[in-house]
């Protein structure tokens, strides 16, 4: 009997802003490790889920929303875009329901520039009937060649099973570039910074949420409690006052709401500090930028 080869591949999952990338992953990982909030650019970094199996390893790769970038920081992030097309093995390309192709023309025009075979997911089907379902899969095979086209509803988590199957399909026979215990390639530290930014776009509406970015200065682990020191930079001395809030009620939020999702993320009690800092224009400060992963 001939021994099962192994298959190892990245997988990296693009598309336009908001089209449930995240949501996604994280179904397909089976753990909550990208931020899924209803604002668009909620991605800023690349991040890997890895799955793995006795005769697998997926590593999946979720990426920031295709855009047109207007400062140094969204440019680092369609650096990180750009790269996952280049690394890929397999390409899962998102579009929504009831979208058209001259909505994602830009995608469309990157995706021409990777060799990977592509697997095309209609997302959020679940707003569909079955015949809209087959009407808009048959429009989107006129529009983009890809090896496969899936309906699926990444929050309802419909047509997993199929999107598992395929991807398994067209994986490559590799060894694995992991360790089979890994779940990701990115550290706690960076998971507590997201989660509490995922808690400012949820807290703050219009710039402020778009402004911020998270540094953890203290992660210092006891044996029955964490303590976590963070400071959440904005981009303007106007908006400190806002993010704290009157009588600081704003920045509890915030911490209070952070805490809970830390401490089920770590399983284990959490005091959780939080402090505002101004770094002017920081998000066109290549220095600062490159500190924070923005290669």
């Amino acid at each position: 009997m001939e021994e099962q080869q192994h298959k190892a591949g990245f997988v990296n999952i693009l598309g336009k802003p908001n089209v449930g990338k995240s949501t996604l992953m994280n179904a397909l990982v089976g753990e909550r490790l990208a931020i899924i909030t209803s604002k668009a650019q909620t991605t800023r970094h690349r991040i890997l889920g890895i799955v793995n199996g006795e005769h697998f390893q997926i590593v999946y790769s979720d990426t920031p929303g295709i855009i047109n970038p207007k400062y140094k920081m969204q440019e680092a992030m369609m650096r990180f875009v750009h790269i996952s097309l280049e690394d890929a093995d397999l390409i899962l390309f998102m579009v929504e329901a009831n979208s058209k192709a001259d909505d994602v023309a830009d995608a469309l025009q990157l995706l021409q520039t990777t060799d990977a075979p592509v697997l095309l997911l209609l997302n959020k089907t679940d707003l569909l009937t079955a015949e809209e379902t087959q009407q808009q899969l048959q429009y989107w095979q006129q529009q983009v060649t890809a090896n496969s086209y899936l309906p699926v509803s990444a929050l309802k988590k419909k047509n997993m099973e199929a999107v598992f199957d395929k991807i398994l399909e067209l994986l490559p026979c590799s060894p694995p570039y992991y360790d089979k215990d890994d779940l990701t390639d990115r550290p706690e530290r960076f998971f507590v910074a997201e989660i509490i930014r995922e808690k400012i776009l949820l807290t703050y509406s219009e710039e402020i949420p778009y402004s911020v970015e998270i540094q953890v200065e203290e992660f210092k682990e006891k044996p029955d409690i964490t303590y976590i020191r963070a400071d959440i930079i904005t981009n303007r001395a106007s908006q400190k006052p806002i993010l704290i809030g009157k009588d600081g009620k704003k920045l509890k939020t915030v911490g209070t709401k952070a805490r809970a999702d830390i401490e089920q993320f770590l399983q284990k009690k959490v005091y959780l500090e939080l402090f505002v800092k101004v770094k002017e224009n920081w998000r066109d400060d290549e220095r600062f930028l490159r500190n924070r992963g923005y290669e």
